[in-house]
């Protein structure tokens, strides 16, 4: 592995959760070689995350849906539970819509095949790590329509704060938090807490069950702008 020409304080530490032993050391060995990116941990098993990950204290993790045991799309619903600070990205060998769909609902933020580039890996990181959800045009679309299903009788949001309700309103826009940041004129690490809150109140794990909850809530017509697919 490759060491880091820059500072490691102004990396991404990354995480990974893969049983495959030959995918998840060339995942290994593909992040040590971005500038941008450390990893700061690989397990085997959901199991093995959920004990020991919390201790590496990644930013971006990225899971294989299909674990043996207990399932990524478990694992990612306990721990964005426990760190709703931690991002997740799926890793599939195969868009399988309905899989995907899960995967978000449980907290993940976007996903990423398994046959992908380093390019791809690279971009899918740090999209996520600067707010982005990372997922092709075809699970973009399944995702909206998703959110067109009308809200059931007595479906409401509880108080948010004006200022939570613009975050929550430009993260139905599509908006990544730097551009929330730089749209609301707060810093970055706020755009994170009025969040952390948002989620909290709604009683959600990821954006998209909190913008879902918010387009349903405001009309079932209303849908995100599509700037965040890739």
């Amino acid at each position: 592995m490759l060491g880091f020409a820059q500072d490691m304080d102004t990396t991404i530490p990354v995480a990974i959760v893969e049983d495959d032993d030959g995918v998840r050391a060339k995942l290994v060995q593909a992040i040590n070689r971005f500038k941008a990116c450390r990893c700061v941990g690989d397990y085997a098993t959901a199991e093995q995350a959920l004990e020991q990950l919390p201790a590496a204290r990644p930013r971006v993790v990225l899971v294989d849906i299909h674990l043996p045991g207990l399932s990524g799309i478990e694992c990612v619903r306990r721990l964005k539970a426990a760190h709703p600070d931690i991002e997740f990205i799926m890793l599939t060998v195969y868009e399988d819509t309905d899989t995907v769909l899960s995967a978000l609902t449980a907290g993940a933020s976007g996903y990423l095949l398994k046959q992908a580039t380093r390019e791809e890996l690279l971009e899918a990181i740090q999209q996520v790590h600067a707010g982005g959800s990372p997922m092709t045009s075809h699970i973009a679309r399944k995702v909206v329509q998703s959110f067109r299903q009308p809200a059931p009788p007595g479906t409401d949001l509880p108080n948010l704060t004006p200022r939570e309700q613009q975050v929550l309103e430009l993260l139905a826009k599509g908006y990544i938090y730097k551009e929330i940041a730089s749209s609301l004129n707060i810093s970055y690490a706020t755009v994170h807490n009025h969040i952390r809150k948002i989620y909290e109140k709604l009683r959600v794990r990821s954006r998209t069950e909190a913008v879902a909850k918010y387009l349903t809530r405001e009309s079932p017509g209303a849908r995100p702008g599509p700037r965040e697919a890739m």
